[in-house]
Formats: structure tokens, sequence, C-alpha cells
């Protein structure tokens, strides 16, 4: 039998009408790019906004009922580490018709599923300019979206018009300005149980041959820079005027292994896990690094990556 919380959620559930249905113990550490980690207690893949709202309304009527079910949302899992222990609540990862890139003149309509080097490629090709940088990230436009990533000089800040989301715990949706969504170094205000279903960007028109140019140019330095395999890309954020990857190699991490997890020797703001790893040795490899740093140059260094269920 289910504890209390998820009965009174599978419940509320049935009557989502999913089309992908409801998992039980779902392998979601398989999802995230570290590709270890446990399972989720439920999970669920929303094929589109209206499904979504019904799962939003699902965990309301499973919080009336006094039952309190953590909700986890996925995205792309590039940044995300789940514990070997698994998450005891409900993963959520949109669906394809998420993934939809409509583009009118400078104006991108883009879904929270759809990918970030996908988005890239298709505003070159449209003759935009100003999302090439996008091409290096693996991630969805809505982990972009909450934690305002970037790279290459610019970010999702530098584009971003507006968002609409999904509140998990009330259904609410609500279009919110960039203004609202305060996005910063890494951070914005988008909640853990809010979810962005598309975002709106306003790019440049600019040549497509230029374009093309600077795409090829992302894909080199990352290619020459960054290491492939298992890993989540950086791992803790730059401290104001400095690298964490810098401290990390002055600290002596860099080839750091702890079990199954290895810093990398390409770029020491990486961690790589061996394949049928542990995550458990990746987020003692990660409190190895905070350590150090602190030690050797008195800087507490902030992950980047989101730890799951330890």
């Amino acid at each position: 039998m289910p504890e209390p919380g998820l009965a009174a959620l599978d419940d509320a559930l049935q009557d989502a009408d999913l089309v992908d249905g409801i998992r039980v113990d779902y392998p979601v550490g398989g999802l995230t790019t570290y590709r270890v980690g446990g399972r989720a207690a439920r999970f669920v893949r929303p094929a589109d906004t209206a499904e979504l709202e019904r799962v939003a309304q699902a965990v309301a009527a499973a919080a009336d009922t006094g039952a309190v079910v953590p909700v986890l949302i996925v995205g792309r899992g590039s940044n995300l580490l789940v514990s070997d222990r698994g998450f005891g609540g409900l993963a959520i990862q949109l669906g394809m018709g998420f993934e939809e890139v409509s583009i009118d003149g400078g104006v991108v309509l883009a879904g929270g599923a759809a990918s970030l080097p996908v988005v890239a490629r298709l505003t070159v090709a449209a003759g935009l300019e100003g999302f090439e940088w996008a091409v290096g990230v693996p991630g969805s436009i809505g982990g972009a979206v909450r934690m305002n990533a970037g790279g290459h000089g610019s970010d999702m800040a530098a584009v971003l018009v507006s968002a609409t989301t999904v509140e998990l715990e009330t259904g609410a949706v609500c279009t919110r300005s960039v203004e609202d969504l305060a996005l910063g170094y890494r951070t914005s205000t988008v909640t853990s149980t809010e979810v962005v279903v598309t975002a709106e960007l306003r790019l440049a028109t600019g040549k497509r041959t230029r374009g093309e140019e600077k795409l090829a140019e992302v894909v080199r330095w990352r290619r020459a820079n960054q290491p492939g395999g298992q890993n989540a890309g950086s791992v803790f954020t730059n401290p104001p005027g400095d690298s964490a990857g810098r401290l990390v190699d002055a600290a002596g991490g860099r080839g750091l292994r702890i079990g199954s997890a290895e810093v990398s020797t390409r770029h020491a703001n990486f961690i790589q896990a061996d394949e049928g790893g542990s995550a458990e040795d990746v987020a003692r490899l990660m409190a190895e690094l905070v350590r150090l740093v602190e030690e050797v140059h008195g800087v507490l260094l902030e992950p980047e990556t989101i730890l799951v269920g330890f």
C-alpha cells in the first residue's frame, strides 16, 4: 500500500486522464545527464498544457486532503542529481506538445520542453541573431528561464520578453514579464513548483551565414574545453570576479576521484559519473570540493546543480 500522501495523489490523478498514464517507481535518475540516481515514487509526462493543468489540479486536490506530496520538475535533467535513494514524490517531465517553436519576424515562441540547441539552430536558420550561445547548453527552454541559463557573453535575460507558467500547487496559469521574473546570475523568481510552459524571445535580424559561423564557433569551443560523457555541466556557480573551475583547479581538485565520480581533467568545474555509478559518490565529491576550496581560498562555492532526495 502506498503511503497516505501518494494514495491521495493516485486517487486525484485518476481523473487527470493522461495519455501517457501514471508511472510508479519510475527510474528518474536515468532521465538526468548524470544518468545515475534512483527512482521517483510517481512520474507523469503531460502531453500539453491542458493535461499539465489537470496534473496541477490533482496535486492541489491531494493537498486539500492534508497530504503532502513533493513535486519535481525534471526538464531535460541537465542540472539535476537524484539521490540513489530516489525521490518520494511526483516527478513531472513535459511531453512533446511542449517542444513546439514558432518564429514570426524577430519574435520566437518556444515551448518549455524545447531543446536550447534546437531553438538556437532554428533562429539562425530564420536569419535571427542573439541566441547562438544556446547551441552549447544541453537544457530546455523552461529550465533556461528558471536558471537564467547563459554562456559566451549572453544569457536568457538578454532575449526573454515573458514566460507563461503553471503553478502546480494551485493550477494557476500566469504570463510573467521578464521584469517580474527578475533574472539574475543563474537565478529567477520562478519557484520549484512553477512549470514554464512557453517563453517569448525577441531577437534581432542578422545574417544567416554569420549566425552559422557563431554556432560552429560555440560548438568548437565546447568540444575543445568541456568534457562529454555523464555530467551536468558546471557544478558550481562562479563567485563574483572569479571562476569556480579555477578555484577548484588551484585547490588541487582537478582529477580528484571519489568512488565512481571524478572531477574532469579537462574542466575542473565538471564532475564525471561512471556508467552504472552512484549519485552519492557525485554528492560526496561535490562536498569535498566545497571543503577544499574553502580551506585553500576561503571561498564557499555554491552548487549550480540541484540536489534531489539527499
